[in-house]
């Protein structure tokens, strides 16, 4: 049976599970992270699988006849039919290993789109997407004549299903969105958006670098076509990320790649590709960090997924309250209500990156920039913004932390303004 997100104290024993959180950044100040959305940290058993792997059976997988290569492939396999398993995949072929969310969906524009969209064909997007989800569609639409279409946010930076139904028309090949934004914590209300997609013959690509860590995604009940996740942002290993794609869809894909691996049989001629999912998977795969994702998997299916989602709400609604308090702290996206645990701010007097690296001086990771969503800053006329980040792990004391680190900051620089003469 899953297991609640615990509360203080027992709060403190999950917390105990991640080593980077016990620890100074300097002499004195405490480490208080809250750059989550940029990679997670990782709990001890994630630390010790990959370590294990290291130590006691580092040998390739699939081809090697010995106790070290067999004991290494089942791990690898394992770990797949793990995450399978976590997002409701009807079989295990449809998941394949990627370096992450961005090559999952490159792999998506560069073999399914080379081969099935044409000149005039629509591509729909959002305003809210990571270069991730834009730029290789951008590629394909300069290569192939392909346009592409965008549903506008609310002012408040919501994703409405209306935004998007007045976008799609009869040329509409692929709906690409993310399930939660990266900048504004927005949480993007899939289900309408997939039907009404499906109702114009188009396929729908989900960017869940933030929502499968911090949403459940079951895409046996949500008919995606296409999921692309990281594992770093999950409490998995950084170099390793899933695509799940429809198991009638990745038949009908040609590989992006060549190599090993990837092929049955080759001539001088030619070659005859290998089953799913291996004819994506060319070369030495990302073994040690698979079985990582696979620990990964463990520790975050123990957890109810749905007190997830409450906790980190909750520290939401606490840290909009708290950083009101401050005063000078504009708080980008919507209310708690529509958004995970993503909280982007523009403080008044203080640019991004200056906060941020104020903030380091209390110990306070959060993230300044652009965060790879340029079109998105450009719809909110802010050059940078600074992000602070929760997950399971976080706590009230973390943004009261926060909102004295911001509060120092501003009265450090608003200290060494120059006054005007009296």
């Amino acid at each position: 049976m899953a297991t609640a997100v615990p509360t203080t104290p027992a709060l403190d024993d999950l917390r105990a599970d991640f080593p980077a959180l016990d620890q100074e950044v300097r002499p004195g100040v405490r480490l208080t992270y809250l750059d989550n959305a940029a990679t997670t940290l990782k709990p001890w058993p994630v630390i010790r699988a990959v370590q294990a792997f290291d130590a006691e059976y580092p040998a390739n997988v699939h081809r090697g006849i010995h106790t070290l290569s067999e004991r290494a492939t089942e791990a690898y396999e394992s770990a797949r039919e793990k995450v399978a398993r976590f997002i409701g995949a009807a079989e295990v072929e449809e998941v394949v290993w990627t370096r992450g969310t961005t090559e999952a969906i490159n792999l998506i524009a560069q073999s399914w789109g080379r081969t099935f969209l044409k000149e005039g064909d629509e591509i729909v997007l959002s305003d809210l997407e990571h270069h991730a989800n834009l730029i290789p569609w951008q590629m394909l639409a300069k290569e192939r004549g392909v346009v592409l279409r965008f549903a506008e946010i609310s002012d408040d930076g919501r994703l409405e299903p209306e935004a998007v139904e007045r976008v799609l028309s009869d040329r509409t090949r692929v709906v690409a969105v993310t399930a939660m934004s990266n900048v504004l914590g927005t949480v993007v209300p899939l289900e309408p958006i997939v039907a009404m997609a499906h109702d114009r013959g188009a396929i729908v690509v989900v960017d869940g670098a933030q929502g499968v860590p911090h949403r459940a995604i079951d895409v046996g009940r949500l008919p995606v076509d296409f999921l692309a996740f990281s594992g770093h942002k999950m409490c998995g290993p950084t170099g390793i990320g899933v695509l799940y794609g429809r198991r009638e869809l990745l038949e009908a894909m040609p590989p992006a790649w060549g190599g090993g691996s990837m092929v049955l049989r080759v001539s001088r001629e030619g070659a005859e590709w290998n089953e799913l999912p291996y004819k994506f998977e060319p070369g030495t795969p990302p073994i040690a960090q698979a079985i990582g994702l696979g620990a990964a998997v463990d520790y975050l299916s123990r957890l109810d997924s749905e007190a997830v989602a409450s906790h980190e709400r909750s520290l939401m609604e606490y840290a909009h309250r708290r950083l009101a308090e401050v005063g000078g702290v504009r708080i980008l996206g919507p209310e708690p209500e529509y958004k995970g645990g993503i909280l982007g701010m523009d403080v008044e007097g203080v640019h991004p990156h200056d906060l941020a690296q104020l903030l380091d001086r209390h110990g306070v990771a959060v993230r300044a920039g652009q965060h790879c969503a340029m079109p998105l800053h450009h719809r909110l006329g802010l050059p940078a913004t600074a992000r602070a980040s929760a997950y399971l792990y976080n706590t009230t004391d973390d943004f009261d932390r926060l909102a004295e680190a911001i509060a120092d900051a501003r009265r450090l620089l608003h200290d060494r303004r120059p006054r005007r003469p009296a």
